[in-house]
């Protein structure tokens, strides 16, 4: 069974240590609350990328990242200290309150600038092949969290935080040069991989559009 996440943050953990294991990396998290009733094997998703339980101690989980994991998030930054947002997998008849989330983080964006006027809006930039996934006003998880786009251009993107989010994760202490991971709507990646079998613009990379998903059928 495929595990599924909300995007709600239960807990922001802090990380006690890091070391190189088994040509990734070993992390050890105080989990808090979230520690409570995990086995060795169970889930948690940190910042996003969904881990495995290797060691649990009171509070504290010992979790295995693979090389590619490293690779592809910004948990190989982390030390101990920083601060985690973390979830548990939904449970069988559990309430779905953010968006359909996997835990597989498709890459990282990095802070351009935050904006703190009438709303606090953050953007983004980022790889123009993870901007053409995304749909303004579609969802997006950025380090695990359940947001809504603002905007969406090529290499780069925005969302607007609200008091919640900003006290219950840790998106409230992004700053210019802020590195997140990042994961699109799972129902978007198939939309724009049936788009780009029936050819058209998806097919060269170009950007999912309201137009383009009414004259496929999808709206």
């Amino acid at each position: 069974m495929t595990l599924m996440f909300t995007g709600i943050i239960r807990h922001v953990g802090v990380v006690k240590s890091t070391r190189p294991a088994a040509g990734g990396l070993r992390l050890a998290i105080d989990a808090g609350p979230l520690a409570e009733g995990l086995g060795l094997g169970g889930s948690i998703a940190v910042n996003g990328a969904c881990l495995t339980a290797a060691g649990i101690s009171g509070p504290t989980v010992d979790m295995d990242v693979m090389a590619e994991t490293v690779a592809r998030t910004t948990l190989g930054d982390l030390r101990p200290g920083g601060k985690v947002n973390l979830e548990r997998p939904v449970t069988l008849g559990g309430t779905l309150d953010g968006h359909m989330v996997q835990g597989h983080v498709d890459g990282t964006a990095t802070v351009k600038q935050v904006r703190r006027a009438e709303a606090h809006v953050v953007e983004f930039t980022a790889a123009a092949d993870l901007t053409g996934q995304m749909v303004p006003k579609g969802s997006v998880a950025v380090d695990g969290v359940s947001l809504t786009l603002v905007d969406v251009s090529p290499g780069g993107f925005s969302v607007a935080l609200i008091p919640t989010t900003l006290a219950d994760t840790t998106l409230g202490d992004l700053s210019a040069g802020s590195k997140v991971n990042v994961e699109t709507d799972v129902i978007g990646k198939y939309v724009l991989k049936h788009l780009r079998q029936l050819g058209g613009a998806e097919a060269q990379g170009g950007p999912l559009t309201l137009e383009k998903l009414t004259e496929a059928g999808f709206i």
